[in-house]
């Protein structure tokens, strides 16, 4: 009996295929310029700086003829960001392309519409401008991971002001040390009608509550990347609208999403410390004073500060109603400065690296601020005297004799 053969090996069978589905999914669009440079700039931030594998330092750029969308994705294996805008689709496709030389092209060319088109046969795309042309060598989507989802965890719309309105007073405080995890992030407690934001680097602690009046019955326990929601802070700042944000997540995973970009992360793990019993309950000393008067100040002392070990003396005076700043820097020079303040108890002198105190101060919005402590070794307190509901800890440092 004679057996049928078939009419290519298997491996041709193969990459016929291959090159057949190439050709069908060859994409053709022109996009303007600016939203290309725009939504490249906003993907590349997840871009691995060392990738573990090669298309990972690519962009996922799927195009759809009909939404008339294109759709740039990138993703670290940590950190995943997604954002879309409009464009002429002739034909779709999908391809990965390496984003630093894409947005580096794209960047210097002019402000005008491009025209790109991918070759039939291979993963290589033709942008063409009045400049001239290029062609870049990607490779297929087959091989980019898909963006983890969340399907059965919590949905909430929030407020994006109150979002970012506990961003703005508490990502500053995350540490940058790796090797303390749990600690480079932001511990996010929702109840409702109220978000607390909490960071921490074991120096100083930020805690912000926000009224989030979106109406929403949400309880939310978790520590989110400080990485992530640096992201999520720029696209909220550049967001023109009302909208709330989405929130999707479930024990290891969440979801932000606004307009036509999506931010997505792993939580943190760990027991995150408890904060808030490091926060004194009382006073023996308070002070009042211009927040922008002691910012300025600070400023200015802090130039002989940074010569030395960053450490600023504050003199709180009760009799003379007077805070003092002065700086020792030896065998360079001193500084001391001296302006008015509401001031309660007894006279202190108390030291801290100035830079924490600067960093908290731009952080307290309000025209002025409340400085409470109890003696020159334990926690000194920040809050804004009306406004936002902030609280910042900060560490003295011991004053040398």
């Amino acid at each position: 009996m004679l057996k049928a053969k078939a009419f290519l090996p298997s491996g041709r069978v193969l990459r016929l295929a291959s090159i057949l589905d190439r050709h069908m999914s060859a994409m053709k669009f022109v996009c303007s310029q600016g939203d290309l440079n725009t939504h490249l700039s906003i993907v590349s931030r997840a871009v691995p700086s060392r990738p573990s594998k090669p298309v990972l330092a690519n962009i996922l750029v799927k195009v759809d003829e009909e939404t008339q969308r294109i759709t740039l994705t990138s993703f670290d294996e940590t950190l995943g960001i997604q954002t879309s805008f409009s464009a002429h689709v002739d034909s779709g496709g999908i391809l990965t392309i390496p984003a630093k030389l894409l947005g580096d092209i794209v960047a210097k060319l002019p402000p005008e519409d491009l025209d790109f088109s991918q070759s039939n046969t291979e993963p290589v795309i033709t942008l063409t401008c009045s400049a001239g042309e290029y062609q870049v060598r990607g490779m297929e989507a087959t091989d980019y991971p898909n963006l983890p989802l969340v399907e059965d965890g919590q949905v909430a719309n929030v407020s994006a002001e109150s979002i970012l309105e506990g961003l703005k007073g508490a990502l500053f405080a995350t540490s940058s040390d790796e090797t303390k995890q749990v600690l480079t992030g932001v511990h996010v407690v929702a109840e409702p009608e109220n978000l607390e934001f909490a960071a921490t680097d074991g120096h100083r602690l930020a805690v912000v509550q926000s009224v989030d009046d979106s109406g929403v019955d949400l309880s939310i326990d978790v520590t989110v990347p400080g990485k992530a929601l640096r992201e999520l802070e720029r696209m909220l700042q550049a967001h023109q609208g009302t909208e709330p944000i989405a929130l999707r997540f479930d024990p290891t995973q969440v979801v932000f999403e606004l307009g036509n970009q999506r931010i997505t992360t792993r939580l943190l793990e760990g027991q995150y410390p408890n904060y808030r019993q490091l926060i004194p309950k009382q006073f023996e000393r308070q002070l009042t004073v211009d927040r922008k008067q002691l910012m300025a100040a600070l400023e200015r002392i802090g130039v002989l500060a940074d010569q030395r070990n960053n450490i600023v003396k504050l003199s709180i005076g009760s009799s003379k109603q007077i805070l003092a700043l002065s700086v020792e820097a030896q065998e360079v020079g001193s500084g001391r400065e001296e302006m008015s303040a509401q001031v309660t108890g007894d006279d202190l002198d108390i030291a801290f690296n100035v830079r924490y105190l600067l960093e908290g101060l731009r952080a307290l919005p309000s025209a002025e601020v409340q400085l409470q402590s109890n003696s020159s070794t334990s926690p000194a307190i920040l809050t804004p005297v009306s406004g936002l509901q902030m609280t910042y800890l900060v560490m003295p440092v011991q004053i040398r004799s």
